[in-house]
């Protein structure tokens, strides 16, 4: 079996995830407390959700995943929620003080602390997997415990676990907040389609085609930029529900067609599609409707250089008074790191723009 384990990190991250396995044992007919209905021994027999959950001896199925947070607040209202008998108590960890927003904090004193404890439970959970495959990581690059202890942890990943995949799903601030940024070197937009609250999905028929054309708008991407004036390197779409090969065809065709998505020039303008004929699940009182089918695209476009370009602007005006810089440094932190990173991402937003420029003159998009 190819187990993967999550790893929630920071307030972002645990309420994510306690979303997520929300979903997940939804999906998978698990009662919160962890057991199997009787009557769902069909599910019990196929034992696909074994990537995401260990089955114990007395027949209770627990979540591949650890959930930790410098401060005890937000892991507390996982462990007295409705789902507190479904996680393991040793993987929810908590520190008794806050990084304060401080990414200095989680990285260099305070998330040091905890460091080896989650890479013990994390070696635990591992031990308990026939064939790791790798690590979905929850945080956020904003605040101090998601983007200080993230990275720290996933440097100790890469280490220990070298060959293993890593795939993080990073929550950015909304253009209107402030941050002090710390590069990564992958950024994959993600977007959804439809998302519709039940009175409008009663009156829209929301066909193969028209959620396609939709999943490409502005409007449904998961971070603020626009796609439009970038140029796709890849892109792959997962449908959900009622969708049949040929509908999905002849909707990506009319996108190529109509020169909706351009590609850049030394990229093949193919699309890669998978199908999922469950039906969306949702979660019962939720704001999102109820629908027959529904599209995810994970797609690589030079456009996520605005979302960094943001970021240098709001760092260069925050730095060039040096605000806050002291809390940092006082944390461990040196001021040349600061310097250091902020070149780092200028040179990602300057490969992203090199990679977009290729052929400007020759394609004109109308849109």
């Amino acid at each position: 079996m190819r187990e993967i384990i999550s790893i929630h990190i920071g307030q972002a991250g645990i309420q994510v995830g306690n979303s997520c396995w929300e979903l997940y044992c939804l999906e998978h007919g698990i009662q919160p407390d962890g057991m199997m209905p009787s009557d769902n021994s069909d599910a019990a027999a196929n034992d696909a959700f074994s990537t995401f959950f260990s089955e114990t001896g007395s027949g209770h199925y627990v979540p591949r995943a650890l959930f930790v947070d410098l401060e005890p607040s937000v892991i507390d209202e996982v462990r007295s929620g409705s789902y507190r008998q479904l996680f393991h108590p040793e993987q929810l960890i908590s520190g008794k003080e806050d990084a304060a927003n401080n990414f200095a904090r989680g990285h260099y004193t305070v998330g040091k602390e905890v460091e080896e404890l989650c890479l013990n439970r994390i070696r635990k959970i591992a031990d308990n997997c026939t064939g790791l495959q790798g690590f979905l990581i929850f945080n956020a690059a904003g605040g101090g415990t998601g983007s200080g202890l993230g990275s720290l942890l996933l440097e100790r990943l890469s280490v220990d676990y070298g060959k293993k995949s890593k795939l993080g799903f990073i929550i950015y601030p909304s253009p209107q907040t402030n941050l002090v940024p710390y590069p990564r070197i992958h950024f994959m937009l993600s977007s959804y389609a439809p998302v519709i609250s039940s009175v409008k999905a009663y009156h829209e028929q929301l066909s193969v085609p028209e959620i396609t054309r939709a999943v490409f708008e502005p409007s449904s991407m998961m971070v603020k930029c626009d796609p439009r004036h970038g140029k796709y390197m890849a892109c792959c779409l997962m449908y959900r529900g009622d969708v049949v090969p040929k509908d999905v065809n002849v909707a990506v065709s009319n996108i190529k067609t109509k020169r909706q998505v351009q590609f850049v020039d030394w990229c093949p303008t193919g699309f890669k599609c998978g199908i999922n004929y469950q039906a969306p699940t949702v979660v019962p009182g939720g704001d999102l409707a109820k629908v027959n089918r529904a599209v995810c695209m994970i797609s690589n476009n030079t456009a996520v250089a605005e979302v960094f370009s943001r970021i240098d602007h709001k760092f260069d005006l925050m730095y060039s008074k040096r605000a806050f810089v002291h809390w940092y440094v006082g944390e461990g932190m040196e001021e040349g790191e600061f310097s250091e990173a902020r070149e780092d991402l200028a040179a990602l937003e300057k490969d992203y723009d090199e990679v977009g420029e290729d052929g400007v003159d020759e394609e004109v998009e109308d849109y």
